[in-house]
């Protein structure tokens, strides 16, 4: 049983990924168990190449970005499970407990955080209901979202970045997921407002 699985290996999903991994000291962290599928294929990012992103060197390819995030991840927190080249095709159950099908295997979790971009091809069975159009991309795009609240999709269930009605830059999704990250925290530290980051001091 994880505590949180992320679906998506793109911005949002490695953003609240880290943030979530760098919290690993905190005493209502160290016993979660922490999961991301970090299938790859279909994200924006293949085909991207950053000037204008905070913080990222200018001239830096998406496809670059990809890889390096996943490295980062297993580096510097390798608590968190990274499941590599698996879809998730179905989800079912309800908080506390879910259960996840990927075209492999089944997992069970008690929250689920969805960061899988806002392709009109998405068919994850059990999440179709809360498809809606996109309300910050063009009509002609085609593009959808999950119908949330402040990312709240469903008791146990998040959605960020474009899938959560957001626009298509990377420190909006970056933010998105960092965002939920440290909601899910404040739930774990029975809800008192939290944050995780390091210092120099």
């Amino acid at each position: 049983m994880f505590d949180i699985l992320i679906i998506g290996g793109g911005v949002s999903s490695m953003s609240c990924a880290l943030v979530l991994g760098s919290a690993q000291n905190k005493p209502f962290v160290i016993d979660k168990k922490i999961g991301v599928f970090t299938h790859q294929k279909s994200s924006s990012l293949q085909d991207a190449l950053f000037n204008n992103a905070y913080g990222i060197i200018p001239g830096k390819l998406g496809s670059e970005l990809l890889s390096e995030s996943t490295e980062h991840l297993n580096q510097e927190y390798p608590h968190i499970t990274q499941i590599p080249n698996e879809k998730v095709i179905k989800i079912e159950g309800e908080y506390p407990e879910f259960l996840i099908t990927t075209n492999k295997n089944t997992y069970k979790t008690k929250i689920i955080v969805i960061g899988i971009g806002s392709a009109n091809t998405f068919a994850i069975e059990g999440l179709t209901e809360y498809i809606e159009p996109h309300k910050k991309a063009l009509p002609e795009k085609q593009r959808i979202q999950l119908k949330n609240s402040d990312h709240k999709v469903a008791e146990g269930i998040y959605v960020i970045g474009t899938l959560a009605g957001w626009r298509s830059q990377l420190a909006i999704a970056a933010g998105s997921g960092a965002a939920v990250a440290t909601d899910i925290l404040t739930l774990w530290n029975n809800g008192v407002q939290t944050h995780a980051h390091d210092s120099i001091r």
